[in-house]
């Protein structure tokens, strides 16, 4: 077989490249980053900075795309700075690489133009990446088309534009470039089968004409033969070389004349499929007229290259086939692109592991390709780094991204055979085990991850430790998928977490259950408080001097349509870490006034205050004051009525935040009471500093003092200090979980002003508490016959 080629760059001829320059990184790849542009505002036209109300738009080929042709967009002054730094970076970057009949200023004319429609593209909204291949096939025409051009072209853009523009904009310039490079490919293909189909009709023309008419034809198939931009190579029916053009030689690195002692077999590649042979074996017997393949060849440097050929069989006046037509287009770095694309595609850029795309694309694989009744197992070890966070914040990104490079590179080290380990995101990773031997070689994988880790960071000019928390998921491929393999991975890291992490927890099913259904709360809670599927009850606060009832404590609980009612314990945490907890407080809060209003209306002075537990993330909420000053105007609460309950830990987290809203509610006449005093961390310096009315004393100071002999008095004198320290700085005291009438007269005796616990009475619903106003008898409230020794205890 003879196979003819040709170069997309043939020196010295017009519209061809020159010789090309060494490739390299872009020149402008050490230039200071630029500053940030603002995104655009909506879809417009083209309009560069300063000039007149009637747009300037970029030129554009009649031929782009009509979506590029319409979408225009007006650039800011900086995405106009952004456009002539681009226009220049990149006009140095392509200089020289191919023939081009434009002088410096009008390259970087020209090549403005297509930056205004690039960077246009990426302001808007969504991004117009189709402007991408518009811009390949105007550099084809213009005839940018040297060896190196494309590769400088999107190294450039792909560097630089991000920098330009801002980070955030890294995927679509991405996809931009790639359409880029689709774009010049398909245009330069098509140049490219133009020229061959010319070539075939110039052959077939040929046969049918004169001689006078053969040799005119004759002449002008050399002329396009010896200038044409790929390699063209002729051919007898023995496979003998007999032609080739310039083009095809610099291709191959030979001479013509040595190529003209070569056969078509002797430049057959090992590795080519049988398949290729047949083909050319059926066009040499007349069976057919041409076929078009990729196909991987040497040159005589023994450099891999990788050509389209078009190979056609031309027949003489009887229709006999007399001699082959090879045409071959070097598009070895069309696929060196392709294969670098494809790299970034499913490796992570920071750590160089594998992303998510190709973890998720292999486990999908184990599911998808194990038959039935398969035995093989999968195992997985999903990782998460502990505090993370803290030192991205404390020591900045920079630390933070050398951190996961270094954990990266530890966890690469610890991969066996058959282990895939990749970055799914963020600070977690996972080591998959493709085919797990049990679940012992994945708790030992997991302890030589963790042991690995445990040897601090050199970071920053300081060590660093640093832990992980392992979840590990090993179970039989068949009988699963990728989805269920995930989500239990994913519980079972967050159930080593909990168990405080720096350690690896195994897969259990059960407890997989009820994090399911911790879950599925979490998602159903915002649409339980619009269905108001909570109620509040209500626990006493009772005097104890005189034993009346001063106030009540406000206490949700969620009716659950499924679960039945469920405690706080159930769902206060979940409302906290989801955010649920401001709606849900706000909830409460407007649901607590209206009933206080109601006992406030029947029973006046004699109506008890409603204390409502504010959440730390309530408390550094701008809109508290404001939700708190609507609700008692919307009820007609007095704002006497309304105690709002904060942790101690509350509000020793930031100074500032709290203390300007407690100043305002103190201002509305709210009174404030600190829960669960003595657990917290405060200063006396800064308790004293806070706008509070009343400490209601931890259960657990209470507990020892609950037996009718107490053996030990340093209870006693605790609880005393407390109460006199809540004494000497004005505040009321309450003490909370009092559940036995001795202890309730100790706390009395030690100064207690208020009480509050099941020996009093349980949490109630609001008609009881109605009830008990009206007759402190009532069967519901033992209150004063508790303290009195007449009752020891009130079911909760």
């Amino acid at each position: 077989m003879t196979e003819i080629w040709a170069h997309s760059d043939a020196p010295g001829l017009p519209g061809t490249a020159g010789p090309p320059r060494p490739a390299g990184p872009p020149r402008s790849a050490d230039r200071r980053r630029a500053a940030t542009v603002p995104p655009p505002g909506p879809p417009g036209p083209v309009r560069r900075a300063g000039e007149p109300a009637a747009p300037a738009v970029a030129k554009a080929d009649p031929e782009a795309d009509p979506e590029v042709a319409s979408a225009v967009v007006e650039l800011s002054a900086e995405d106009d700075a952004a456009v002539e730094v681009l226009a220049r970076e990149w006009a140095d970057e392509v200089e020289g690489t191919s023939y081009v009949p434009m002088g410096s200023d009008e390259l970087v004319e020209y090549l403005t133009e297509i930056s205004v429609d690039l960077v246009g593209a990426l302001r808007t909204r969504p991004a117009r990446t189709a402007a991408g291949h518009d811009a390949g096939r105007r550099l084809v025409h213009a005839h940018f088309t040297g060896p190196s051009t494309v590769e400088r072209t999107l190294m450039l853009l792909g560097a630089r534009l991000p920098e330009l523009l801002g980070e955030d904009l890294r995927e679509d310039v991405l996809a931009l470039v790639g359409a880029l490079a689709a774009g010049y490919a398909t245009t330069l293909r098509d140049r490219t089968l133009d020229e061959q189909e010319a070539i075939r009709r110039a052959v077939i023309v040929a046969r049918h004409q004169t001689e006078q008419a053969l040799h005119a034809s004759e002449a002008r198939f050399r002329a396009m033969f010896y200038e044409a931009a790929i390699g063209i190579g002729l051919g007898d029916m023995q496979g003998r070389i007999v032609e080739v053009n310039p083009a095809l030689t610099q291709m191959f690195g030979y001479t013509a004349q040595e190529m003209r002692r070569l056969t078509v077999g002797e430049l057959a590649h090992p590795e080519d499929l049988p398949s290729v042979w047949v083909l050319y074996e059926r066009l040499l017997a007349g069976e057919l007229d041409n076929f078009r393949i990729e196909k991987r060849f040497y040159r005589k440097d023994g450099e891999e290259i990788i050509c389209n050929l078009t190979l056609s069989l031309v027949r003489d006046e009887r229709g006999r086939p007399s001699y082959q037509v090879a045409m071959l287009e070097d598009v070895t770095e069309r696929h060196e692109l392709q294969s670098h694309l494809e790299y970034q595609a499913y490796h992570d850029t920071l750590t160089t592991l594998p992303n998510r795309a190709l973890f998720s694309d292999r486990v999908d694989r184990i599911f998808s390709t194990t038959p039935a009744g398969s035995t093989r197992r999968v195992g997985l070890c999903f990782l998460d780094l502990d505090g993370f966070k803290a030192v991205n914040d404390s020591l900045g990104h920079e630390v933070g991204d050398s951190m996961l490079q270094a954990v990266a590179d530890r966890l690469a080290e610890q991969a066996a055979d058959g282990e895939l380990v990749a970055r799914m995101g963020g600070d977690e990773f996972v080591v998959l085990v493709e085919n797990s031997r049990g679940v012992e070689q994945l708790v030992d994988l997991a302890e030589r991850v963790l042991a690995a880790l445990a040897e601090p960071l050199e970071l920053a000019g300081q060590e660093l430790a640093v832990s992980a928390s392992i979840g590990i998921v090993e179970r039989p491929v068949v009988g699963g998928d990728a989805s269920e393999l995930m989500r239990a991975a994913d519980i079972t890291l967050y159930s080593a977490k909990a168990d405080g992490r720096g350690r690896w927890a195994l897969h259990d099913p059960h407890r997989d259950e009820a994090e399911i259904t911790r879950f599925a709360l979490s998602a159903a809670m915002p649409t339980a408080i619009e269905r108001e599927e909570f109620f509040v009850l209500y626990q006493p606060l009772v005097s104890m001097a005189d034993h009346g009832m001063r106030g009540v404590e406000a206490l949700v609980r969620w009716h659950h349509p499924r679960l039945g009612v469920l405690g706080p314990g159930r769902f206060i945490g979940l409302a906290e870490e989801t955010g649920a907890i401001v709606a849900l407080g706000h909830w409460v809060l407007r649901r607590a006034c209206r009933d206080a209003r109601r006992w406030y209306d029947e029973f006046g002075d004699d109506a008890p205050f409603v204390s409502v537990n504010v959440a730390p993330r309530q408390l550094h909420e701008l809109s508290l004051l404001a939700d708190v000053e609507a609700v008692l105007a919307e009820t007609g609460l007095p704002a006497r009525l309304l105690q709002i309950e904060l942790t101690e830990r509350a509000l020793t987290t930031d100074e500032g935040a709290p203390l300007k809203t407690l100043d305002g509610l103190r201002a509305l006449g709210v009174r404030i009471a600190i829960d669960d005093f003595g657990t917290g961390y405060s200063s006396l310096s800064y308790l004293r500093t806070l706008p509070v009315d009343v400490i209601k004393l931890d259960g657990s100071f209470g507990e020892r003092l609950r037996a009718e002999d107490v053996s030990d008095i340093v209870d006693e004198r605790i609880v005393g200090t407390l109460v006199d320290l809540g004494h000497a700085l004005g505040m009321t005291v309450c003490a909370e979980g009092v559940e036995t009438s001795a202890q309730a007269g100790r706390l009395r005796r030690l100064g207690c002003d208020e009480g509050q616990g099941w020996l009093f009475a349980a949490a109630l619903p609001r008609e009881d508490i109605g009830d008990v106003l009206r007759d402190p008898d009532a069967p519901t409230w033992p209150g004063p016959r508790a303290v009195d020794g007449r009752a020891t205890s009130s079911a909760p």
